[in-house]
């Protein structure tokens, strides 16, 4: 019931995001980042198909997936840091015992991700399930705006990137297999960025 009730909202969403064009896909990727997160291949893979048939156009398409990214994790970071770190600071004042964090807990995810909140950032933004919620953590530890604004660029933007070329080389209607693969290696991908930042930084 649920589920069918959520594809339903989804078909409503799409169809509305057709009709609106390059609008339609800056808005559609504000709600995928933020509040109310559905696959962002449903959005891009098609609107490349629709660019290989000349019926959109790359750059278009590319910047309004991009900035539509940036608008939905802006949406969640500052959620997270006026609304979240208020609460969990009243939740830790009243309960941390009970719920197993402390202050100094909190200050752990401040230190690491004003280390390391550029690098989380970005890959964050390349595996599934993650995208949208990497937003959260990095407003409650109140990650410096601009970096935080920068890293969810390039990684949304490569993700942006591969989707469109899926569309446009293979079509909309995609193999899962081939989206298996694509996620597999930007996991592996990811892991490789990080094995490399990690080695730099113990250089360091």
């Amino acid at each position: 019931m649920i589920g069918n009730l959520f594809s339903q909202l989804i078909e409503i969403l799409l169809s509305i995001i057709r009709e609106l064009g390059y609008i339609g896909i800056f808005l559609g990727m504000t709600i995928e980042s933020s509040f109310f997160p559905f696959p962002s291949e449903i959005i891009l893979i098609p609107a490349g198909a629709l660019i290989a048939k000349g019926e959109m156009f790359f750059i278009p398409v590319f910047l309004a997936g991009l900035l539509g990214s940036l608008a939905g994790a802006l949406i969640n970071y500052f959620l997270a840091m006026y609304l979240g770190r208020t609460t969990i600071d009243l939740l830790v004042s009243k309960y941390g015992k009970i719920l197993f964090i402390s202050r100094k807990t909190l200050q752990k995810s401040d230190i690491y991700f004003d280390k390391h909140g550029e690098i989380t950032t970005f890959i964050g933004r390349l595996i599934m399930g993650i995208r949208q919620l990497i937003s959260i953590p990095a407003g409650f530890s109140r990650m410096n705006l601009f970096k935080f604004c920068l890293y969810t660029c390039l990684g949304a933007g490569l993700w942006a990137l591969i989707l469109i070329a899926i569309g446009f080389f293979f079509g909309s209607n995609i193999d899962p297999f081939l989206k298996i693969i694509v996620s597999l290696f930007l996991v592996l991908f990811s892991s490789i960025i990080g094995i490399f930042y990690l080695c730099i930084k113990r250089k360091n």
